[in-house]
């Protein structure tokens, strides 16, 4: 028994119990000097002293304050949000899957496997050659296979300096192409919401590394002309990158790697049903086809002739990308996700995904200017300001789309179900969107009305954040 709790059943003039006391009740704690410069340092840290009770009521008040994935449908188009299933976490919380990533290989060899099996499974269902489990993220993912891409025309010879994004790809895209070293040249749509063919033909060239393209793209259209695409990118010496956001779209149904892609990454948030967001941990495997796979990054699994398992470095690896292999128990659950649905469920999944966005376009008040669409649709505003008609859905509690983008549809509201929601749901969520549409201008510009917090300057908020409780002393 420790010396407290002996100290909880002694009298209480015990000068030990009184002595533990009064440390557990202290509000000051002083800090020692440290390396940080004075400007980011105090001389001590006051914290707020609740009794247990206030403490359990304020976290519980806290907690129905905020929405969530388990509170109700979270329909932002793109960035999409969906329930992730706790089998996949229960999997993941397994003890044995928790072991420290430099242990030797013959020490690991279930891990291994499953990240093999990974890989095989991932590659088969983008149509690639090879996978890479190491970035740790979407955005990671297309910088990494911009590097490949990057790295094979060098060891060519060939010192290309452009990647071409469409106008509506995801911010990303570009960042990720700049980052790499890239001059971005942005490619229009056409008038059908579609790459323009045309545009595409004017802009590739000699300089031409890579076409960054999502299929589905961010109206949900599907890239008719994705062949053609992948023909003039091709021939110009270039390839072909697959940014995956919309691969729920297409899962068991057609793969990027059939359509002339190169590489891709894929967002196992949004399709595998792992974490979205949230600061991490998250996971963007990379795949590549067989003329890329010299360049992926380091470590990478293999099968040996014996029928081991084994890391090892690429030919002309990039190098590390992420710390070990990538954030394991995020490809655990993608893993689980994988398997448990098995090629008839990805299909099912793909299906219901592309169903529920239909079905729920038909059900609201808004136009919808593109179709016909797949997983998502960009329905309009129209004279009304869509940021206002998301601030009234809230007062009738549901999570709002993805308001203003893309830029193509004015006053675009982007919408994304996905095919979690049920038929119960989707129609609430219509209601929500029609409930806006009758409002009246003055109840949408004073919306919310019915949440904890009333509207806010967002542009301030983002621009000058208080990330402390301490801040409000400052006012």
């Amino acid at each position: 028994m420790t010396d407290y709790d002996q100290a909880r059943w002694s009298r209480e003039d015990d000068p030990v119990y009184e002595s533990l006391l009064a440390e557990k009740r202290s509000t000051t704690v002083e800090v020692e000097g440290g390396p940080l410069p004075d400007d980011l340092t105090r001389e001590s840290v006051t914290l707020p002293d609740p009794a247990e009770p206030e403490l359990a009521r304020h976290y519980t008040r806290l907690s129905e304050m905020n929405y969530g994935v388990e509170s109700g449908p979270y329909p932002l188009g793109s960035c999409t949000m969906k329930y992730n299933p706790a089998f996949s976490e229960d999997v993941a919380a397994d003890p044995n899957g928790l072991v420290h990533p430099d242990r030797p290989d013959d020490t690991i060899q279930g891990i291994l496997e499953l990240a093999y099996g990974l890989q095989r499974d991932l590659a088969r269902i983008g149509g690639m050659d090879a996978v890479t489990l190491q970035p740790p993220a979407g955005a990671a993912g297309e910088f990494t296979g911009i590097s490949i891409a990057q790295a094979y025309h060098e060891a060519r010879g060939e010192d290309r300096s452009e990647v071409i994004v469409p106008a509506s790809a995801h911010g990303t895209n570009f960042a990720s192409a700049v980052m790499a070293g890239y001059d971005v040249v942005e490619l229009p749509s056409a008038d059908d919401g579609r790459l323009d063919l045309d545009a595409l033909e004017a802009a590739v060239g000699d300089e031409t590394a890579a076409l960054m393209l999502t299929n589905p793209n961010t109206l949900g259209l599907f890239e008719r002309e994705v062949t053609a695409a992948a023909d003039l990118v091709h021939d110009a010496g270039g390839l072909l990158y697959y940014d995956g956001a919309n691969l729920n779209a297409l899962l068991g149904r057609a793969r990027p790697g059939d359509m002339g892609f190169d590489v891709m990454h894929y967002n196992v948030h949004k399709t595998f049903g792992t974490p979205h967001g949230g600061g991490g941990p998250g996971a963007g495997p990379v795949g590549v086809v067989d003329d890329l796979a010299p360049y992926l990054p380091t470590p990478h699994v293999r099968e040996t002739e014996s029928g081991t398992y084994e890391t090892y470095e690429p030919e002309r690896s990039i190098g590390k990308v992420h710390g070990f292999a990538g954030n394991w128990l995020v490809l655990v659950k993608t893993y689980a996700y994988v398997a448990r649905l098995g090629e008839e469920g990805l299909r099912d999944a793909s299906a219901k995904a592309v169903l529920n966005a239909n079905y729920l376009a038909e059900q609201i008040d808004f136009e919808v200017p593109y179709r016909p669409f797949h997983h998502e649709f960009a329905a309009t505003a129209g004279d009304r300001d869509a940021a206002d008609v998301a601030k009234r859905m809230l007062d009738y509690g549901v999570h709002p789309p993805t308001t203003k983008w893309p830029e193509l549809v004015p006053e675009a509201m982007l919408t994304e179900p996905t095919e979690i929601e049920s038929r119960e749901t989707l129609d609430d969520l219509a209601r929500a969107f029609n409930a806006a549409a009758a409002d009246s201008d003055e109840e949408l510009e004073a919306a919310p009305t019915r949440t904890a917090a009333r509207r806010i300057d967002q542009a301030s908020a983002a621009r000058n954040p208080r990330l402390s409780w301490q801040a409000l002393d400052d006012e």
